[in-house]
């Protein structure tokens, strides 16, 4: 029996002989949790991030000797890998997620992989979000089928898409709203007045016009109008203004108490094929401003941070050793990171199979040991509150094996 599970047995049997207590403690655990908002950040990492670069296992003996020069070295030494658990680190350039896992708001996976066993980015990035075994086997998303076997009265549109197109996770049966830094001047007040008065008559389109003027509005008030300019948005790659941009988006929506309980966006830039780096170096300088924006989402959201958490997630890994460009090339397993006031973190989950050459998967990627599946099922099934009913029979099918990681969300 794991940890939680004993503790939650013991909690079970404290209330047992708690007599007539136990009525007047559950109505009051009734009525917290009717007030708790539960809000959710998927942020997709295009381009296969290098999980043995922003999760360095510097206690396996193999590390060093696969990553030559852009070895990190363990927590103290010189340009060190931050502290976790003694045997893996993160990259020094993730300072706020190293403070969220000392503060246990913060839980890091590592040897974690999709279904998916080939090296293709885009077919890999479509098994992450169509939350089946085979690319292209699904026309909608495993989040957007989850909004829609949400339990109770959710609003109408419960998740917003941010950037120049929906993605897939995002598609499906729920309405979602989407969003994106403008390519057009604003429109003047008379035009838009025209418009409105165009569409009135129609019940779609004016539902539609006041869903865009209403998330334009929302995003506009955390910097959304710095994108009303001729020119087109830059990608939103860490480093770009589109990603700070979508960041201050993403937070002003999550917070708006009759907004969009979840949040997706993507950044690119992860496919470090030359030159990538170690402490220092191109890919640093990209995981420097990923934890700066997360740093700045949980700024903005306030208060609502304690009800939120943001899952990193990656098509896959990177290969375990550098190559002759002094980058890596497309992987296998890799990393992934939960992160916020709602998540019962402060660890690591990895049944690490090591970096030998014996370990290594086809002699030359990191092997993995855990479905991702497994995590998000469990934060689905923990924040969201989708039945499992619903995980095992529409949103992950034919999943069976991946069961749910438990634990992972505060109590």
């Amino acid at each position: 029996m794991s940890a939680m599970q004993r503790r939650e047995f013991l909690s079970l049997g404290a209330l047992a002989t708690g007599g007539a207590l136990i009525t007047s403690r559950l109505t009051f655990a009734r009525a917290a949790a009717t007030e708790r908002r539960p809000r959710f950040v998927l942020v997709i990492l295009r381009g296969a991030l290098d999980g043995l670069a922003a999760v360095p296992p510097y206690g396996d003996r193999d590390y060093g000797h696969l990553r030559g020069e852009f070895a990190l070295r363990a927590p103290g030494e010189t340009k060190g890998a931050l502290p976790l658990n003694g045997f893996f680190g993160l990259h020094p350039s993730l300072g706020f997620l190293g403070q969220s896992y000392a503060a246990r708001e913060l839980v890091v996976f590592h040897a974690v992989a999709s279904p998916y066993r080939e090296r293709s980015h885009f077919d890999g990035q479509d098994v992450l979000e169509n939350g089946t075994t085979i690319a292209h086997a699904a026309q909608t998303g495993w989040l957007n089928r989850a909004l829609a076997q949400a339990p109770g009265e959710r609003r109408r549109e419960a998740g917003v898409a941010l950037g120049q197109n929906v993605p897939l996770v995002m598609r499906g049966p729920a309405e979602v709203t989407s969003w994106s830094p403008s390519k057009l001047a604003g429109l003047d007040d008379d035009t838009l007045a025209r418009i409105t008065d165009l569409y009135a008559r129609d019940p779609l389109l004016s539902v539609r016009l006041a869903d865009a003027l209403t998330a334009d509005s929302i995003a506009a008030e955390q910097g959304g109008a710095m994108a009303q300019t001729n020119q087109p948005p830059a990608p939103a790659a860490p480093g770009g203004g589109a990603y700070a941009e979508i960041v201050h988006a993403a937070a002003g929506f999550l917070r708006q108490e009759d907004g969009p309980q979840v949040a997706v966006f993507d950044t690119t830039g992860w496919d470090t094929h030359a030159n990538e780096g170690g402490a220092e170096g191109q890919l640093a300088g990209r995981l420097t401003t990923l934890d700066q924006g997360l740093a700045t989402l949980k700024g903005e959201l306030g208060p609502a941070w304690k009800d939120t958490a943001v899952l990193l997630v990656t098509e896959f890994g990177r290969t375990a050793a550098i190559n002759g460009t002094r980058g890596t090339d497309h992987g296998t397993a890799t990393m992934a990171l939960l992160v916020g006031g709602a998540v019962a973190g402060g660890r690591v989950v990895a049944d690490w199979p090591g970096l030998s050459s014996r370990a290594l998967y086809q002699g030359r990627d990191l092997r993995p040991t855990l479905d991702l599946r497994c995590v998000l099922k469990g934060v689905l099934a923990e924040h969201l509150e989708i039945p499992a009913r619903a995980l095992e029979a529409s949103v992950f099918p034919e999943s069976g094996p991946a069961r749910s990681l438990r634990g992972l969300i505060k109590a």
